[in-house]
């Protein structure tokens, strides 16, 4: 049935599609579009998770970026002009094909020729992006999720009330109840930087391309803190051996484009881990999501424990 769908979705583009193999199912189904001419990526969004008009204000950012000189994927308007795509309820959207492999996968530890001077350069890729995106006047309309502190640690998170898992422990829970409050106040009383984001730089969402990096994967981008954009990439890396190489790297490579200040950086980090904590109680039929749960839970409480006993320097 999805394959019959996206068949019929990929005749809204004006392209010779010769082939459609679906290739990745994640938050989204990607297919692998063959013409003559070229390759596209063909996404059907995971029902129910953003509405239309967050998708086209993703696409026109996209298309924004695009434009300022990032490397990330095109959007292709369709036949009728428009990027977004509806068929059957269904939300559909057809990108440019991005060569390169990704940088790594989840659970598995990186392996790459240049590791420092691939996070540098990781870093200069954030910095642009989020330089073009403030430079951008965003269409009428525009409207994506907020990462701010409402999505973060309020009543309604953008990924669930992390401190409400029911499979944490009372002490867990007590120890991230303690954190949301002293969050609260740590960024009520901070000058943030803030502005669009793309929230979900992992390592699977960046592709390699000999000396090039590719951005991948806006599903999550929106309004946030651009500190939690790094904090985001480096809470991934913490296992890793070279974990305190790789983040100097990514910062000195971010600060070489553009100023920050990275004083709340260790915040941003215990930000990220609880989120995650909140992300998996909706997605528990993911393959090995009972072990993915727990380590979520381990990895937050423990960064958490260390911000608040430091007083909020470090994690």
């Amino acid at each position: 049935m999805t394959e019959t769908l996206a068949q019929q979705a990929i005749a809204r583009w004006d392209v010779n599609a010769t082939a459609v193999e679906l290739v990745a199912e994640r938050e989204n189904r990607v297919y692998r579009v063959t013409t003559p001419d070229a390759v596209y990526a063909l996404r059907h969004h995971r029902g129910g998770y953003r509405t239309d008009a967050e998708l086209r204000s993703e696409l026109a950012w996209m298309d924004a970026l695009d434009g300022a000189g990032l490397s990330l994927s095109r959007p292709i308007s369709g036949a009728d002009g428009a990027h977004l795509q509806v068929l059957e309820g269904a939300q559909f959207d057809l990108l440019t094909w991005l060569p390169g492999h990704q940088m790594g996968a989840y659970g598995t530890p990186l392996d790459l020729d240049d590791p420092e001077g691939t996070f540098y350069r990781l870093g200069q890729a954030m910095a642009r992006m989020h330089g073009a995106s403030d430079a951008w006047t965003p269409p009428q309309g525009f409207t994506r999720p907020a990462w701010d502190a409402e999505g973060l640690i309020g009543e309604t998170p953008l990924w669930g009330r992390f401190w409400e898992n029911p499979t944490l422990t009372a002490e867990q829970k007590a120890l991230l109840e303690r954190f949301r409050a002293k969050a609260a106040t740590a960024l009520a009383e901070g000058q943030h930087d803030f502005g669009l984001i793309h929230a979900d730089l992992l390592r699977e969402n960046i592709l390699i391309d000999g000396n090039d990096l590719h951005l991948i994967d806006f599903d999550d981008s929106g309004h946030g803190f651009r500190l939690f954009e790094l904090a985001t990439t480096i809470f991934r890396i913490r296992e890793e051996g070279n974990a305190e190489t790789l983040q100097a790297a990514l910062i000195d490579g971010y600060q070489s484009e553009r100023a920050i200040n990275i004083t709340h950086l260790p915040l941003f980090i215990a930000l990220r881990a609880c989120t995650y904590v909140g992300w998996i109680v909706t997605r528990m039929e993911l393959q090995n999501a009972q072990e993915r749960n727990r380590q979520h839970i381990n990895k937050a409480t423990q960064v958490v424990a260390n911000w608040l006993n430091s007083g909020g320097t470090h994690v």
